[in-house]
């Protein structure tokens, strides 16, 4: 009998289904006796009986046959807790599930529960009013990031392979840097949104959190498409995990540029650092061009929380006003200022910005077909109470936490962020590469590489 889960990835533990080494029942109760053990708080709500009946039933041959995974709080699954992550809703059910849920459950994924997210997924620090923060497998007492913080640190704390998430500003590759994961941020439209959710500011996108590349390419592989109920999803694209390794012509003579500070954030020396290196090594190994570029981009912060503000009304629907005490903080001063300053003025500036960081962005991959950054500007930060400030010595707003990310959520294009090692504190540091649209399979390329020829702890350290 299996005692603890699996500690590799989601690809080789369904390898050890097929070989007969352990049983997905097994994996499942391990699983969810490691989840009720756990002092990480990564899971908010477990359905142990129907994760033990979709493993009974589970078809080993399939991509993800038997597989345990995690549900982001802010996915849905017919008749689990449909609370946004907010003790507003927390009466809510669930009517519908998400296509993407669907599919990777038709790929043989089991589903056992949803894990942790930040309140609507507004920020990059999982900590609810319905749930408690959530802990870095890193280090107790600090971040795994958001707001896909839940899935992010079950998969690093070594309670299961896989989990999903969404990167509306950041909220894959942000945990995916803090935790030593994978967090591939996919091309707007990839991956279909529905059923029954409308475009919103455009910025989100559904993906996973995983340990290695290549679960990325398998779930990819299986879960992107169009779908008729998210009339702007893309069409169905193949061969993500084939693809892996075959890319190198591809990628040799790419021209890349290694950017310490982009768009207007602010970032620690350290990391900036570690980066650098990184790329470098990259650069010498891909056969890059290394291009000198310091891309102007503008900040647009400002504009992605304004239009996001009306996400969050929206998900209150007729319970706002009432509720707005139950909100946290940072959540009702974004719906409470929307309500008050948010006006067709607004909205018109929230555009031209967006048309102003997208003529930049096009023009950026006019010289570059590759921009390497830091994911997040710091390691991991503590897990509840104020956003930090300092970075390395160096002042920022909080906004700074996605200033890294956001251009790519609001431009559409992919981005991915890759383990490169730990700082001095003995974190996860995570290195962004952002390409133009729909050129995924060379970023997954990018960190096959990595992968290789720097490999990282699948789960963090003492798992």
């Amino acid at each position: 009998m299996t005692d603890t889960p699996w500690t590799g990835d989601a690809v080789s533990l369904v390898e050890a289904f097929r070989a007969g080494e352990r049983s997905p029942v097994e994996e499942m109760t391990a699983t969810l006796a490691a989840i009720e053990a756990s002092d990480l708080n990564a899971v908010s709500h477990l359905d142990p009986e129907r994760a033990l009946a979709g493993a009974a039933a589970a078809d080993v041959s399939a991509p993800f046959g038997g597989v345990p995974f995690g549900v982001k709080e802010l996915d849905r699954v017919a008749g689990w807790p449909n609370t946004g992550a907010s003790l507003a809703l927390a009466d809510r059910v669930a009517e519908t599930t998400d296509t993407k849920i669907a599919r990777f459950v038709a790929a043989g994924g089991v589903p056992f529960g949803l894990t942790t997210s930040s309140e609507f997924g507004g920020v990059n620090q999982t900590d609810t009013r319905l749930n408690g923060p959530t802990h870095n497998p890193w280090r107790h007492g600090l971040t795994p990031g958001g707001s896909s913080g839940g899935s992010a640190a079950g998969v690093a704390g070594g309670l299961f392979t896989i989990g999903t998430g969404g990167d509306g500003g950041g909220s894959i590759r942000i945990p995916a840097g803090f935790c030593g994961l994978v967090g591939l941020k996919c091309t707007w439209g990839r991956i279909p949104r529905g059923p029954v959710v409308g475009p919103g500011n455009l910025t989100a996108v559904p993906g996973v959190l995983t340990r290695s590349v290549r679960d990325t390419a398998r779930w990819f592989d299986n879960v992107n498409g169009f779908d008729a109920t998210d009339p702007l999803s893309l069409p169905r694209v193949a061969g993500w995990e084939a693809g892996l390794g075959t890319l190198g012509d591809e990628l040799r003579g790419l021209r890349v540029a290694i950017v310490d500070e982009f768009a207007g954030s602010v970032v620690a020396g350290e990391t900036i650092e570690l980066v650098a290196e990184a790329g470098a090594w990259l650069v010498r190994e891909a056969g890059l061009s290394r291009v000198d570029l310091e891309p102007v981009i503008p900040r647009s912060g400002g504009a992605w929380s304004a239009t996001g503000g009306l996400g969050l009304l929206g998900a209150l629907g007729d319970r706002y006003p009432d509720a707005v005490d139950q909100l946290t903080t940072l959540m009702r001063l974004g719906v409470e200022g929307t309500v008050r300053h948010y006006d067709a003025h607004v909205a018109v500036q929230a555009e031209r910005t967006r048309v102003e960081l997208n003529e930049a962005m096009a023009a950026m991959f006019a010289e570059v077909d590759l921009v390497v950054t830091a994911t997040n500007p710091h390691t991991a930060f503590n897990a509840s109470g104020r956003l930090p400030e300092d970075f390395g010595g160096k002042t920022a707003r909080p906004i700074n936490n996605g200033a890294l990310t956001i251009p790519s959520n609001i431009y559409g294009n992919p981005g991915i962020s890759i383990p490169i090692g730990v700082s001095s504190d003995g974190l996860p540091v995570g290195m962004q590469v952002i390409a133009g649209h729909h050129r995924e399979p060379l970023l997954l390329e990018l960190a096959h590489l990595v992968e290789r020829g720097r490999p990282w702890p699948l789960v963090a350290p003492g798992v």
